[in-house]
């Protein structure tokens, strides 16, 4: 093990917030294995990078010798985290969180070492509660707490309903870290009142409280929003590796320095940005893939767009059916169809402008313009993407 000092001092690295770094270091040089927390709801079968910031720092924790503790949250993707929701979650039933918890635990290995990590499903012990049980648990929480919660404050200035089922999570989020006495417990900034309350709830049960580490939440391709699949600006850890490889080189020079942080825990290269742009998506193709995938798309790529030879290279197909003839609303459906991107009309637009948009080969910078296109043909929509009429 590596000192506890050096220990902080690496673990520090990408973290946004650590409450508190002395009470970390004091855990630390107690010199025995820390219990580390990350607990996951499956609500979805897949996994996307943003969440893989989270789990990468899990890692860390792991490769200096501290227990990673993944629990599945069986019980509580049932109920649905309101965190940073302006909306209520649908509810899953038993049957679909376990058929999700499947993938996502296969996925979630790619970066965990399954040998050294304890997993556990929080029905274990949240499953065999009673009312009784339920009650004397909320008690421990006061309704002015919850309150303080910005997203429920939001949705009830905003006339938005907050189910009374929504303000049990924090509580049995909280139950997890007693059940499995954590240490430390890491979660991305919008988890901060989840895991303060699982602080409250250690200390009523005379445990030793549990560190909040918390990490950024990783912007998507759009460089503005926080990843997710509702804002189409995702790249998903089981996308096949070119689709993978093409969408990491869409993200802004700007951007790339975070993601290396983030998802590679390294510092930006001081190399030609396109470079540095190709080695961070062969890096994580190969992560979550082989190497020999992540070569297979970076030679795709560069056969694609590095030797502009895009007549013999293997693009996404897309379906203009019911597709307006203008341009701009083509542009827009190569993206959504072909990679699950969204774009506004005014960002195609402004690509189309810029003169990024080709056709047959030409660039068009008409908005207006309604070119013939036929099965087979190439439609370049920026610098990174491409997509062929079927």
């Amino acid at each position: 093990m590596e000192s506890p000092e050096k220990q902080l001092e690496l673990l520090k690295r990408g973290a946004a917030q650590i409450l508190s770094e002395p009470e970390l270091l004091e855990k630390l040089r107690q010199g025995r294995p820390l219990n580390v927390k990350l607990g996951v709801d499956p609500t979805a079968p897949d996994i996307h990078l943003g969440f893989t910031v989270a789990l990468q720092k899990l890692r860390q924790f792991q490769d200096l010798g501290h227990q990673a503790i993944l629990i599945i949250g069986d019980f509580t993707a049932m109920i649905g985290d309101p965190s940073g929701r302006s909306a209520t979650r649908p509810q899953l039933t038993h049957e679909q969180v376990l058929k999700n918890a499947e993938s996502f635990q296969q996925q979630a290995f790619k970066v965990l070492d399954p040998a050294k990590t304890r997993t556990v499903f929080n029905g274990e012990w949240l499953g065999k509660m009673g009312f009784q049980d339920v009650i004397k648990l909320c008690s421990r929480v006061t309704l002015q707490q919850m309150m303080q919660r910005e997203d429920f404050k939001n949705r009830v200035e905003n006339g938005v309903a907050v189910h009374l089922h929504e303000t049990l999570y924090p509580i049995v989020q909280g139950w997890d870290s007693v059940m499995i006495e954590a240490d430390v417990e890491i979660g991305g900034t919008d988890q901060l009142f989840n895991i303060l309350v699982g602080r409250e709830l250690q200390k009523a049960e005379g445990q030793a409280q549990q560190i909040v580490f918390l990490m950024p939440l990783l912007e998507g391709l759009d460089g503005v929003q926080k990843m997710s699949k509702s804002y189409g600006n995702y790249v998903g850890v089981s996308e096949a590796p070119g689709e993978m490889f093409g969408k990491l080189m869409s993200i802004s020079d700007k951007l790339m320095e975070r993601y290396y942080l983030l998802l590679l825990s390294k510092e930006l290269p001081a190399i030609h940005p396109m470079d540095a742009k190709k080695a961070l998506a062969f890096e994580i193709v190969e992560r979550y893939h082989s190497r020999e995938a992540a070569q297979a798309a970076l030679d795709d790529f560069n056969l694609r767009f590095s030797k502009r030879d895009l007549d013999s290279a293997e693009l996404p197909e897309i379906s203009l059916q019911g597709v307006q003839g203008d341009l701009i609303s083509i542009v827009v459906a190569g993206f959504a169809q072909g990679f699950q991107i969204t774009r506004s009309r005014s960002e195609a637009r402004r690509l189309i402008e810029q003169g990024s948009v080709q056709v047959h080969g030409q660039k068009l910078t008409d908005v207006k313009a309604q070119p013939e296109l036929k099965a087979g043909d190439v439609i370049k929509l920026d610098k990174t993407h491409a997509v062929r009429v079927a």
